[in-house]
């Protein structure tokens, strides 16, 4: 013999799948990483022990203040990122929930994504190396530049590298440097013909900026509208889009003279 359910009875049977459809749904693996301001490092001196630029072949110049590379850091590519973790980060600004793919390769395991960054900073670290001397007018074969920034990967430091080789060797280019004795911030890639290009996580990136000294931040004209997103007060933002302007907008800082683009 069958017995008849009661309504309340039959809505609770049916409901358990649901409920339980959800709880597979909220808890399971999204395609997300969450990222947060990383590290940031001067150019002009050393990281972890070791100078950042090392020149030979030509006469350097003392520096005063500070270039400052910046950073994000993110969940690595086999972190369980789940529904909770997207929300929590949706509602702060010191967390931004990015596209695993917009980070790392699809598929690649750790140690495959370290070789990319690996590959792409030596990239970034030869073309910053030819924008630098180019603009300057030296001959690479004359001039030998080595880049180091331990533990650190990816294109994105390309174009604060060519700025701490032109401070270093023609600063303002009337003997002081391009810095003004401030610690300047900023991110961007750069082509060897000294083109600027966008990088990503703008945002959190200003956040590592301010909490590490900075007063200005160099950004990618491309991104201004990213990096006003969530800027800390007291931060300036200037645009660039080559690293001619960028010197022009750090010597017209330091000097008072010129006029200085804004986002």
């Amino acid at each position: 013999m069958f017995s008849r359910l009661t309504r309340p009875q039959a809505l609770a049977v049916c409901a358990l799948p649901v409920v339980a459809l959800i709880a597979t749904a909220v808890f399971a693996p999204l395609p997300f990483s969450v990222a947060q301001p990383g590290e940031t490092a001067n150019v002009l001196g050393e990281h972890k022990g070791s100078p950042v630029i090392t020149i030979s072949g030509a006469p350097t110049q003392a520096t005063r203040g500070q270039l400052r590379m910046t950073t994000i850091v993110a969940t690595s590519p086999d972190t369980h990122v789940s529904f909770p973790d997207v929300l929590d980060s949706w509602f702060r600004s010191d967390e931004a929930v990015m596209p695993r793919d917009a980070l790392y390769p699809s598929g690649d395991s750790i140690k495959e994504v370290e070789r990319h960054n690996e590959a792409q900073m030596k990239e970034s670290q030869n073309a910053a190396t030819a924008a630098a001397l180019g603009y300057l007018g030296l001959d690479g074969k004359d001039v030998k530049v080595s880049l180091k920034l331990a533990d650190v990967g990816g294109p994105s430091a390309g174009l604060l590298f060519s700025l701490g080789i032109v401070d270093k060797l023609d600063g303002d280019g009337t003997g002081g440097d391009l810095t003004g004795g401030r610690i300047i911030a900023g991110t961007g890639t750069i082509e060897a013909d000294g083109k600027v290009g966008a990088v990503g996580g703008v945002a959190l990136k200003t956040q590592a900026a301010k909490r590490d000294g900075a007063t200005v931040f160099l950004v990618p004209k491309a991104e201004c509208s990213d990096a006003r997103a969530e800027l800390p007060k007291g931060l300036r933002l200037v645009p660039v889009t080559d690293l001619k302007s960028a010197v022009s907008s750090l010597v017209a800082l330091q000097t008072g003279k010129g006029s200085v683009p804004s986002c």
